[in-house]
Parts: structure tokens; sequence; C-alpha cells
């Protein structure tokens, strides 16, 4: 007597339950190559970014390769498939919209290139370095909240894909892989004015042209890209007269990694370079000067007459 007689008939090979076992088995051995893989050969891999691509390729092939079998091994139990797929679509609809639109989301952000791994960005009131892009979730490494600039606090924060479609998304890295700054200087009333021009100039040869070129060749490639203006990255300096002194601001491209970094060497240079002038260029500061008193005796010959 063959095996398959001695099975109840709702065993019988071919029947639903009889495919679905075999199709859970096929999904734990799956699952277990998949496992061997990470822990065998992954870690051979040194490079962290090909690592990080050949699992998430890994990954999405297990998928793929679930989704074929279940095709491939249900094809022929249409009644039950029919049914199962009419009653999952009422589940979805009604208890999964999130999950869903989170998919969704995760086809977008591919499709659109709307970030990637590697890239910094900033949505829903976090920023940070995106680590991880999975099916439902984005991962990021956060950056500033409690510490100044654009360091990392060591929180990871998970954010559901379907946020893509809810809130603004601003990539700092995709395209353009700069971001304008700048920085103010207020220099005293009487200063010499064209030497602090000309400090500003060396500076900004020494410290920025070499971004700035490379910016160039970057923002060509965006307006090729997009409908854009074809807008001058090199450094500009603006001037502005106010109450208390003179205002330079120096406006400038710059790394979006490196943007602190940047700040503090100017500020260095620039310090560097007006020390040097003996006093010829000031900076300014607030202060207060009082150009008068009231006359108290007006008001001490007030309170005599009052009393």
């Amino acid at each position: 007597m063959n095996l398959s007689e001695s099975l109840p008939p709702w065993l019988q090979p071919g029947t639903f339950l009889f495919n679905g076992l075999i199709f859970v088995g096929i999904i734990a051995l799956i699952a277990l190559v998949e496992w061997a893989f990470r822990r065998i050969f992954l870690p051979k891999i040194d490079d962290t970014t090909q690592r990080y691509r050949v699992r998430k390729t890994i990954s999405f092939f297990g998928y793929a390769l679930v989704i074929l079998l279940a095709i491939l091994i249900f094809a022929k139990q249409q009644s039950y498939l029919t049914l199962s797929i009419g009653f999952i679509s009422a589940g979805i609809a009604f208890a999964l919209q999130e999950v869903i639109l989170s998919f969704a989301g995760w086809i977008s952000i591919f499709s659109t290139r709307a970030f990637k791994p590697g890239d910094r960005i900033s949505m829903q009131n976090v920023k940070g370095d995106v680590i991880d892009v999975g099916i439902l979730k984005t991962t990021l490494m956060e950056i500033g909240e409690w510490v100044s600039s654009d360091n990392y606090t060591g929180r990871i924060v998970q954010i559901s894909n379907s946020s893509v479609f809810k809130v603004p998304v601003f990539n700092y890295s995709t395209d353009f892989p700069f971001v304008w700054d700048e920085i103010s200087l207020p220099v005293r009333f009487g200063s010499d004015i064209e030497e602090m021009q000309s400090i500003l100039s060396r500076v900004i040869h020494d410290q920025l042209m070499e971004y700035s070129q490379f910016a160039a060749k970057e923002w060509k490639g965006l307006v090729h890209r997009y409908l854009i203006e074809d807008a001058k990255v090199d450094p500009i300096v603006f001037t502005e007269l106010t109450d208390n002194w003179i205002q330079f601001t120096l406006r400038y491209v710059v790394d979006y990694k490196r943007r602190k970094g940047t700040k503090t060497n100017l500020f260095l240079a620039i310090h560097r370079h007006v020390h040097a002038t003996n006093g010829r260029v000031q900076l300014g500061s607030t202060t207060y000067e009082i150009v008068g008193m009231p006359d108290l005796s007006i008001s001490n010959k007030s309170s005599e007459n009052k009393s």
C-alpha cells in the first residue's frame, strides 16, 4: 500500500492542505539557506556598502521566490485560491491600510530615487543619515537634536515609508551633495573696509574655491536633469550698513557633511587675518552708549515744591 493511500482524503497529494504543508516546508528551507548565507558568506565581504547591497538583494530574491512558489503550488487549487484571495483582500483593506501604504512608499522611494542608504535626509521633523530602507520602514541614524551641529546623537530612528506620501522629504545629498551656508561678520565703523574685503577674498581663495569648482560641475548636471536655472555657486560677499556696525555676510556652498568644520576653519582664518591688521580692522560687538543724563536739579526742585 502506497503512503498516499494511507493518508486521509483531506491530506492527499494535490489537496489544499497538502500543498500548504509543502509550501511551508519550502519557506523554511529558503529561510535556512538565507540564514546560512548571512552567517557564513556575508562576514567575508569587507566593503560595508557592498555587504549591505548583497544582503538586500538576497532578501528581495527570497521574497520574490516565495511569491513565485505560492503561485506555482496553488495554481491548481483555483477555488481555494480565489476564496483565500478574497478573504485576504478584505482583511488587508480593513486592517492593513498603513502596511500597504508603507509598501507603496517603499516602491516609490526606489522608483523616484527619493533617497537611498547613505543619504542625509530630514523627514517628519527627524534629521539623519539613512542606514537602511526596508519594505515597511526607513531607518535613520539621527543627527542634531540635543547635540550641536550635524553630529550623531546615537539614536536610531525608524520612520514608516508611508510618510513619503504625507510629509515633505528633504534630501541633502541625492543629486547635489552640497548646501549653501553663510557666516556674518560685524565690523566696527572706522575700520579699513578695503582691507576687510581683501581678507575675505584671500579666505575665499584658500578655503572655498575647491568646493566651489566641484559644486559648479555638479550643478551643471542638475540643470540638465531638472527645470532649474543655471545658478552661480561661487562664494559671494554681501555688505549691509546697520545702526551699530558694517555687516559682512559670506555665502558659499559646502559639502553637506563638512558644514560645521568648514565654518570653523573660516572663522579661524578670518580672525587670524583681522588680528594681523593691528587694529585697522576691528570686529564689532553689541555695545550701549549713554549720550546724556537727565537734569537732576529740575527733579529736585519739583520734589521740594510738592512737599
